[in-house]
């Protein structure tokens, strides 16, 4: 889907540059809002006001094109899953909403359900499709990457040598990703887990929380409402991670935030 509005502003002035968010992790940031738990996954397409499509939100498709962005955010990336609504379009909604001048907002969906950290190594298939699509989308000066927003760790609760090395493999994704874009205080911000497979939930979140490197802020997910798998969040928590990402972006980087094209 093509539109006037963004396609102008892609041949505008520097001013109206796509303001850019990657979005990476494993399900709960693909999203699986309004997915039954059965054993025919379906989505059930209740598409939330908050999330609605807006001429100015736009996604990068698997395809490296740009489209007008609607719900599921990744179902050509996190293919192999039935996906729902995730916290992306909600956080791209609240930001547009309490920003001016922001002209348009690229989303880069890149999260894959199920992986583990160690999947998102450099050199990883899934770490080099994520800075694949990252610098694709600043192609030819036409965006400016402004955030990282990184959802992931269930998939590594259930064993404690993972748990451990968890804190070290998160700051080196951050490191090598920054260094990658050519970007070293590109904004990450992170959600800490609600759940987990494992009993080592705990150590997770708090490797996650414990992460002290500069421009990195963590939102916590827990408290917020999860579907009957006791794992995946339910459409209306999605909804609210993507205001409080969308917090977290405006009170910490919404001012400052840069990535060299």
């Amino acid at each position: 889907m093509e539109n006037a509005s963004w396609k102008q502003s892609e041949e505008g002035s520097m001013d109206d540059k796509k303001q850019i968010f990657i979005l990476s992790g494993q399900s709960n940031m693909a999203g699986r809002g309004g997915v039954t738990i059965t054993h025919h996954k379906k989505w059930d397409e209740v598409v939330p006001p908050e999330c609605r499509p807006d001429p100015s939100i736009i996604r990068l498709t698997a395809g490296l094109k740009w489209e007008e962005a609607h719900e599921p955010l990744h179902a050509d990336i996190d293919a192999k899953k039935v996906c729902g609504v995730g916290p992306g379009m909600s956080f791209a909604n609240a930001v547009r909403a309490r920003s001016s001048n922001l002209g348009v907002i690229g989303l880069v969906p890149c999260a894959v359900g199920g992986t583990a950290i160690k999947e998102w190594e450099r050199g990883q298939h899934l770490y080099e499709n994520m800075i694949r699509r990252a610098r694709e989308s600043v192609k030819d000066g036409g965006g400016e990457i402004k955030a990282v927003l990184w959802y992931q760790g269930e998939s590594d609760t259930s064993s404690q040598h993972d748990a451990h090395s968890y804190k070290a493999n998160v700051e080196k994704l951050i490191l090598d990703v920054r260094s990658d874009l050519h970007s070293s205080s590109l904004p990450f911000i992170q959600v800490a887990i609600a759940s987990g497979d494992g009993r080592f939930i705990e150590k997770i979140r708090e490797a996650q929380l414990g992460i002290n490197l500069n421009n990195v802020v963590c939102v916590d997910a827990q408290g917020l409402p999860l579907k009957e798998d006791n794992l995946h969040l339910t459409t209306e928590a999605q909804v609210q991670l993507g205001n409080m990402l969308a917090d977290a972006y405006l009170n910490h980087f919404a001012s400052s935030a840069r990535c060299p094209t």
